[in-house]
C-alpha cells in the first residue's frame, strides 16, 4: 500500500486508489458503502472522487482490515470508539515507515 499525496492534487479517482492499494475498485466501493468515515465526492458522471482526507481514512481501514485482520464490524467499532487514538498511532507508524524508506535509500547510496 503506497500512495503519494500530492500537495496540489485535490481528488483521486477510484482507479488511482485501487491501484495504490493493490485491490479491486469494487473493494473500495464496498468500503465506501460500509464506512461512514469515507465521504468521496461524485463528479458529473457519478464517479467517486476521493479527497486526501478520504485517502488517509482508506489507509486506516486497509490497515485495520487487511493488515491487522479486523472484521468490518470490528473495524467500524474500532474507528468509532478510538478514532483519535487510532489515527495518532497510524500517523506515527506511517511517518516511521517513511523515515525507514528514506534511511534504506541513504544506506543503498553509500
Amino acid at each position: 500500500m503506497h500512495i503519494e499525496l500530492s500537495q496540489d492534487k485535490r481528488y483521486y479517482s477510484i482507479g488511482e486508489i485501487a491501484k495504490a492499494f493493490d485491490v479491486n475498485a469494487s473493494l473500495i466501493r464496498f468500503w465506501d458503502s460500509e464506512f461512514d468515515i469515507l465521504k468521496p465526492k461524485k463528479n458529473a458522471k457519478g464517479n467517486r472522487m476521493f479527497t486526501p482526507e478520504d485517502v488517509k481514512n482508506l489507509k486506516l481501514i486497509y490497515h485495520l482490515v487487511k493488515e491487522r485482520g479486523f472484521t468490518l464490524e470490528g473495524a467500524r467499532t474500532h474507528l468509532k470508539e478510538g478514532q483519535k487514538k487510532t489515527l495518532d498511532k497510524f500517523d506515527i507508524i506511517s511517518k516511521l515507515e517513511t523515515i525507514k524508506a528514506q534511511l534504506i535509500g541513504i544506506k543503498n547510496e553509500i
